[in-house]
């Protein structure tokens, strides 16, 4: 075997080592995360097209609301990019590669803004449900770095969700 090729995999397996996971076993996991990466970003983008386009009565509690949304959505696109990378694989990063391959689908224009909250939570049922099988892949891989990354995400959008459904009901909006 000629050196380069075998410092090359050699490389790769002792770089490897120090999470102590099988490199070969990743890319379940990794293809779950660049998926919900995807989702993530068009999330994002909804909650950026809802922030600002949101009008009438519930203009200044929807605004702030989505604001922080997409703020928090922002911060763990980078997470979870980062976390691909930390298991030594690449995240996607062209967003026809997201719109190609997210659950998650744009909104387009919307100029109800109790609708836009309803789109918003469908977003999260996605995305939990995403994170869920992340959980389950990295669980089967014995990755707890990404099993305490994806409860903690879990944690907080379910919260989240709980907030914004409790805001329809306010408004007097059934739920499916």
């Amino acid at each position: 075997m000629e050196r380069g090729v075998l410092f090359s995999q050699y490389s790769k397996i002792a770089v490897m080592n120090y999470l102590g996971l099988d490199p070969t076993k990743l890319s379940k996991t990794t293809d779950k995360l660049n998926q919900l990466l995807s989702s993530y970003h068009i999330y994002y983008q909804n909650l950026r097209n809802f922030h600002w386009n949101v009008t009438g009565e519930n203009f200044f509690e929807l605004h702030a609301q989505f604001e922080a949304l997409y703020n928090d959505a922002r911060l763990k696109i980078d997470e979870v990019a980062e976390r691909i990378l930390t298991l030594r694989h690449r995240p996607i990063s062209q967003f026809s590669d997201y719109l190609n391959s997210s659950e998650v689908q744009e909104a387009g224009e919307i100029n109800d803004d109790i609708e836009m909250v309803k789109i918003i939570l469908d977003n999260h049922r996605i995305l939990i449900s995403q994170i869920r099988d992340v959980i389950k892949s990295a669980d089967d891989l014995g990755d707890d770095g990404t099993l305490d990354m994806m409860g903690t995400f879990l944690e907080g959008l379910e919260k989240k969700s709980w907030m914004l459904d409790a805001f329809v009901s306010r408004k007097g909006v059934l739920q499916n």
